[in-house]
């Protein structure tokens, strides 16, 4: 195929880092209202080098556009990141990179609103879906693809999907798969299951705190009230910046707080999710029931 042939000698030359050392899929969309695209780590580019025979192919424009999707992706340009991918995969159709970027960037459209015009999950879909036709061992493309499948709400295909490669070997981020499948069988309702793959996601990286965040719910599901917040309290209380602002799991640690009595401890994690961003939905909602509460 195409791509393969390019992006073998592309990265060969070190031209180019491959697309799974760029963006790493974490809990791309997390559940509620806990959206976040996962963290991107930032590779400067190496350089070619100097005019190439091959500068003037379709293979070498696509890689070039590529890359500048890839720069306006990190620094949070996504429709202008989007319009790289769409020129990259004009100049090759094939180009796993920028199809599984597309699908990370159509995503990032969905973090702030779910419902907004924006956000579309079938777009997403099929961004990923084109990665994995053009190489179909690209990991987190399937990562990605159980992701989205969770937010069309078509979990029995999500798990199809998540399940096996739990079992990849070869998967360097285990805690991403094993979180998401305990994410599609959470909201599917087999709390059992959801808790034993999140407790695996937390044994693969124990600072994984959306995954805690799942955990705590999904023991409030099943009435351990203690256990919940215990898994609520750890996904809040870390040194990882990011997950001290978690919005829901202190939302959701003030709702197991009231319900058992601890109306001080309620009101200050209202206050703490009012205080990250009190324009959110679940924002607005704490500040609607520490109304409740004086």
């Amino acid at each position: 195929m195409t791509s393969q042939r390019h992006r073998t000698a592309a990265t060969r030359a070190g031209c180019i880092p491959s697309a799974a050392a760029v963006v790493s899929m974490g809990s791309l969309l997390s559940f509620a209202s806990v959206a976040s695209v996962a963290s991107i780590a930032p590779l400067a580019l190496a350089s070619c080098g100097g005019a190439q025979p091959s500068a003037q192919t379709s293979d070498a424009r696509s890689l070039a556009e590529y890359d500048l999707a890839r720069d306006s992706f990190q620094r949070g340009r996504l429709r202008e990141a989007l319009a790289h991918v769409e020129q990259a995969l004009s100049h090759d159709e094939d180009n796993a990179e920028a199809s599984y970027l597309g699908a990370l960037i159509l995503l990032g459209f969905c973090a702030g609103d779910a419902h907004s015009s924006d956000c579309r999950f079938d777009s997403a879909e099929k961004m990923a879906r084109r990665a994995l036709e053009a190489n179909p061992e690209m990991r987190d493309a399937k990562n990605a693809l159980g992701v989205i499948l969770v937010h069309q709400r078509r979990y029995d295909e999500a798990i199809a999907v998540l399940k096996p490669l739990t079992e990849d070997i070869l998967y360097a981020s285990p805690e991403k798969s094993w979180g998401n499948l305990g994410w599609a069988y959470l909201l599917k309702g087999r709390n059992d299951e959801a808790i034993d793959a999140l407790r695996r996601a937390i044994a693969a990286q124990p600072l994984f705190c959306v995954g805690q965040y799942r955990l705590g719910l999904a023991y409030e599901k099943r009435g351990e009230l203690d256990l919940a917040r215990e898994a609520l309290t750890r996904a809040v209380e870390t040194d990882q910046p990011e997950c001290t602002r978690l919005q829901d799991a202190f939302d959701a640690r003030a709702r197991i707080a009231e319900k058992r009595g601890l109306v001080d401890d309620a009101r200050a994690d209202l206050e703490r999710c009012r205080e990250i961003n009190a324009t959110t939905p679940v924002g607005q909602r704490c500040a609607a029931q520490l109304q409740t509460l004086q």
